[in-house]
């Protein structure tokens, strides 16, 4: 609608229509805007990085705008005389030709200072109509929801819609000031040199790696692979606790806590159930190992053991999904709202090829991979948060004589390693020598038993990849028995031997 003062045409409903409730709209600001262009055509610069074609209430609004944008983009001119070729010439706007509305744009346009406060309100209006349409499709769906269309699976839907209009042509993205982002890494800075162990990241609790990495990262996508029985789980579950056994709150002034030491775990256990991955960390704890645990062979000292391990294990920050066969989108839903109401400072998935896509399950897999890497980097950095995601690597490190794995192993390895900040191969020489026994009492069991014993309880952590930092090879301790990973003692820290 235009000002009171003003002859420029009103697009409104009949007066004789029924009385519905109009979704929110505001003709004065898209004509404002509209106007602003075409008298100056540096209007459009100014909401271009947020504002779309789709987001204004007129349809011909949204044809003006598209066509507008088309012609600047391409370095012409966009004026009321240049537009007009390009919008059918039969079309009827409020009595109005095409020619004529155009000129009256113009001749009532807003100044070009106004015209990014114009597209806001646009835009904003256009959110505002998107949030009744989903509104509308929840009260819909939910009065006629298919037998196999669970309400958990609409909760998730709506929470995956409600989230992409909000990270969608935000206008408050775009180019910030060098000064801004140095602040921000002077800050990092600080927290680094107050925080334990002086990391810019959280402390993993393993000391080389620590000092290789500099702690995880806020944002990174960390990849941890290995074959099966090297280890993988065990040491994203040493870490997680590790993390959260030092966490520290501290109450921010709007009442919100804030992570100051260690952090808040999400774990997404895909492959095992709570209930084992509990017992695993029970077993790494205590020392006991978890076959002892299950099949119940332990004393009674063993058990007040596991009893007093299992009441500090209850106050730690850690939570579990051990739902199995997620998609990438219900991960993402189930991230961003563990976050919103528990907080969250570490995310670990075990592991990445038991995801699914968002969509219907795809015949090609490394498609569907790249959308799950893809998006698992996106939530990192949405969350601002390290996300270290377990992967299977293929069988051909089976075939090779020396099976430590490289980058080219990683299962459908071209978006995992694209998208991954850092990429991490566990790899335990023992598990493969101990397959190769020779017959004892021959020269070559000697070698063998000579090896086993500068092998047996070592593993290694290979950085095959790291944005930020070296790559190279991590020396660990390691026991099979309780699957615990720890730092190898240092030779000034060695027991003094007579």
């Amino acid at each position: 609608m235009a000002s009171p003062d003003s002859n420029i045409v009103k697009l409104t409903p009949d007066a004789g229509a029924p009385a519905y409730r109009t979704a929110p709209h505001n003709i004065e600001a898209e004509q404002g805007l509209l106007g602003a262009m075409l008298v100056n055509n540096d209007a459009f610069y100014r909401v271009s990085d947020f504002l779309e074609p789709k987001h204004f209430f007129e349809p011909i609004h949204q044809l003006i705008f598209e066509t507008a944008a088309s012609l600047i983009r391409a370095g012409k001119v966009a004026t009321p005389v240049t537009l007009k070729t390009f919008v059918p010439a039969e079309t009827d706007i409020g009595g109005m030709t095409v020619a004529q509305y155009l000129a009256r744009l113009a001749a009532e346009a807003t100044t070009i200072i106004n015209a990014q406060d114009y597209g806001r309100t646009v835009y904003d209006l256009s959110q505002r109509r998107d949030l009744i349409r989903i509104g509308e499709d929840m009260v819909n769906v939910a009065f006629d929801a298919p037998v196999d269309f669970a309400p958990r699976a609409q909760i998730e839907d709506a929470e995956r819609k409600l989230y992409d209009l909000a990270e969608s042509g935000r206008y408050d993205g775009g180019f910030q000031k060098f000064s801004q982002a140095l602040a921000v890494a002077v800050d990092m800075a600080a927290n680094a040199y107050s925080r334990d162990g002086n990391l810019s990241g959280l402390a993993s609790g393993l000391r080389d790696m620590d000092a290789k990495m500099g702690g995880l990262q806020s944002s990174d996508l960390i990849v941890l692979a290995g074959r099966p029985a090297m280890g993988k789980t065990a040491l994203a579950t040493n870490i997680a606790y590790n993390v959260a056994k030092n966490w520290q709150g501290e109450i921010q002034a709007d009442g919100t806590m804030k992570s100051v030491n260690g952090g808040i775990i999400g774990f997404f256990s895909l492959e095992m159930s709570a209930e084992q991955l509990a017992t695993r960390i029970l077993a790494e704890r205590t020392g006991i190992s978890s076959s002892m645990i299950r099949r119940g062979g332990i004393s009674e000292a063993d058990f007040d053991t596991i009893r007093e391990h299992s009441i500090e294990l209850q106050n730690l920050p850690f939570y579990v999904d051990d739902t199995g066969g997620l998609s990438i989108s219900q991960l993402t839903a189930r991230a961003r709202r563990l976050k919103r109401q528990k907080g969250l400072d570490l995310l670990i998935i075990d592991y990445i090829q038991l995801l699914s896509g968002s969509g219907k399950r795809s015949d090609n897999r490394v498609q569907e991979i790249t959308e799950i890497t893809t998006g698992l980097k996106a939530l990192a950095k949405e969350l601002a948060v390290p996300i270290i995601a377990l992967s299977q690597l293929s069988r051909q490190v089976e075939n090779r004589e020396d099976k430590r794995p490289q980058l080219a192993d990683l299962r459908e390895s071209g978006s995992i390693e694209q998208d991954a900040d850092v990429v991490l191969f566990v790899y335990r020489e023992e598990y493969y020598l101990q397959s190769k026994e020779p017959r004892p009492g021959t020269p070559e069991h000697e070698k063998w038993q000579l090896d086993m014993s500068l092998v047996h309880g070592k593993a290694e952590v290979i950085i095959g990849k790291q944005r930020h930092g070296p790559t190279g090879t991590i020396d660990l301790q390691f026991d099979a028995s309780v699957t615990r990973f720890g730092d190898l003692a240092q030779d000034a820290q060695l027991p003094h031997q007579r």
